[in-house]
């Protein structure tokens, strides 16, 4: 592929994974900043599978980008297991397999991954020096995915690999949330026992009760400080490996529920037991993991190497995005 970065002041930028709630924050952000963004994806500049023409994008690119993956809100029935490994590890795979075969391979590449891979933690907080990775489906997971984007011998590309919290921003993994408290039930969520079954032992999604009475611990970053923290690791090309993009004062369930129930007016919200969720999971579709597993996560490189972060602090966070909403919703 000819080299077209002149035609732009920062050159091209590839962003795979552009059609979800992050991806599209970032390609409209890149565009922004002077980037030519192209996309990867089902649909785009180029689709999964045709990695000859994904090739043609990586090579020369200034900075390629993978956010692709199934999203983990859905049961974790075998069909959507398979999806959701597939999603990461194939796509990363084809991304680290034309980065290797290019002429011009892209100085860095940063790949979505999950603050998920830690333990449930209510000891202490996990980084990425110290941190422990946890076990089970979602950790097994997350281990993959970043396996398959470090095994390649990729000596002209730095990788890193974006350890992210949960994304706070208009139309992000808040949104259900807002909701729960304004319909009066934005209480915390309780841990508690419930029946295992031998499938979700064995398949390794099955949330043991740990008696956590709502202070699970939360770990969250605004979506600004994703851009941010994207940035700043492009611009420091002594940064690679695994990075925690989370908040450097992650919170607790019960607290981000009052904080939520605060910013958007009410004064009280019921709690939901674990027997609730299980039910509620299933009529909705997702899994109490989302609610119930303790990350409790922080981001000691990021923090170490000088980035200051927009938005630090659970309040002011939900201050501008729900602000955010009420403007763009009139």
């Amino acid at each position: 592929m000819s080299d077209d970065s002149t035609d732009t002041t920062r050159g091209r930028a590839v962003i795979a994974g552009a059609s979800g709630f992050v991806g599209r924050f970032l390609q409209e952000a890149f565009r922004d900043e002077g980037y030519d963004v192209v996309t990867i994806g089902r649909t785009g500049d180029a689709v999964w599978g045709n990695t000859l023409r994904i090739r043609e994008l990586v090579d020369g690119a200034a900075i390629v980008v993978n956010m692709a993956g199934k999203s983990v809100n859905c049961r974790y029935g075998r069909r959507n297991r398979a999806e959701i490994l597939r999603s990461r590890v194939d796509t990363t795979l084809e991304l680290a397999e034309a980065i290797r075969t290019s002429e011009h391979p892209p100085p860095v590449w940063m790949n979505a991954s999950t603050a998920t891979i830690y333990r449930h933690a209510t000891d202490r907080a996990q980084d990425e020096a110290t941190g422990e990775l946890g076990e089970g489906f979602s950790v097994g997971v997350a281990r993959a995915w970043e396996d398959a984007l470090f095994a390649a011998d990729l000596p002209g590309t730095r990788r890193v690999a974006l350890r992210m919290a949960i994304v706070f921003g208009d139309g992000s993994a808040l949104v259900p949330l807002v909701r729960l408290a304004q319909a009066g039930l934005g209480g915390p969520q309780y841990d508690g026992p419930w029946f295992p079954t031998r499938a979700r032992l064995a398949a390794g999604t099955y949330h043991h009760d740990r008696h956590t009475h709502g202070r699970q611990r939360f770990s969250w970053i605004h979506i600004a400080d994703v851009l941010g923290a994207i940035r700043f690791i492009r611009d420091h090309e002594d940064i690679d490996g695994a990075v925690n993009l989370s908040s450097p004062n992650p919170s607790d369930n019960r607290t981000v529920m009052a904080t939520i129930r605060d910013a958007v007016g009410r004064r009280f919200g019921l709690p939901t037991w674990r027997w609730m969720l299980e039910l509620g999971s299933i009529a909705i579709r997702t899994e109490t993991e989302l609610v119930l597993k303790s990350r409790w996560v922080v981001p000691t490189r990021l923090v170490q190497a000088g980035y200051e972060f927009r938005y630090p602090l659970l309040r002011g966070a939900l201050a501008h995005i729900i602000a955010e909403r009420r403007q763009h919703r009139g």
